[in-house]
């Protein structure tokens, strides 16, 4: 199993207008970022081209599931 190092960018504060993103890597590369906004959560993979943003409520489900 890979370990798993995760680097936050954004000092403790209310979000703004600019996300908080969290770069995650593992066994030392950097498998994505994990951007965190006040309108939801977006999952970037260190090599996408595309993503899905979710918003709350849709990330809420897809936890709950």
């Amino acid at each position: 199993m890979p370990e798993h190092r995760v680097v936050v960018l954004s000092p403790p504060r209310e979000l703004g207008p600019v996300d908080a993103v969290y770069e995650v890597f593992a066994d030392g590369e950097k498998f994505g970022e994990l951007r965190v906004s006040r309108g939801g959560v977006d999952w970037w993979p260190a090599r996408a081209r595309h993503i899905e943003p979710l918003t709350w409520e849709q990330f809420a489900a897809r936890m709950d599931s």
